[in-house]
């Protein structure tokens, strides 16, 4: 049997706080580092999962903004139809198509060359087609 020395509480033998701490240090350093890895894990889980939910809103956003830019598009078409203009124009703004006298037929220009500011009618109504970038 082997007997242990009793650890006398005096100023002379004794442990002290320090020499604690000493012996503790490691493991707390160790305990530390497991926890900063361990709320450094559970923190970039966390903005992976939420980065999940906010990709998922933004794709359900970009379908629904597909759809709507179809529905637009079908809509436009539908508005441009050359015969529903036609018929808004007779009916709502009283207009109708001018008889063949009436109709100028303006000869197509060349590329390169310039437009004259006013092209006088060949009849002899006096009719005039100005250009309207021109001032007058």
């Amino acid at each position: 049997m082997s007997r242990s020395k009793p650890v006398s509480r005096g100023s002379g033998s004794g442990v002290t706080v320090g020499q604690v701490l000493l012996h503790l240090l490691p493991a707390v350093f160790l305990f530390a580092l497991f926890a900063t890895v361990g709320f450094v894990h559970v923190t970039s889980r966390v903005l992976v999962v939420d980065m999940g939910y906010r990709l998922s809103n933004a794709e359900t956003e970009e379908r629904a903004l597909i759809r709507e830019n179809d529905r637009l598009k079908l809509e436009l078409a539908t508005l441009k139809n050359p015969a529903r203009l036609e018929k808004l124009a007779r009916e709502k703004l009283g207009m109708s198509m001018p008889a063949g006298s009436l109709v100028i037929a303006l000869p197509a220009e060349p590329a390169g060359k310039k437009r004259n500011a006013r092209v006088e009618a060949r009849d002899a109504r006096s009719v005039r087609v100005a250009d309207r970038g021109a001032p007058h």
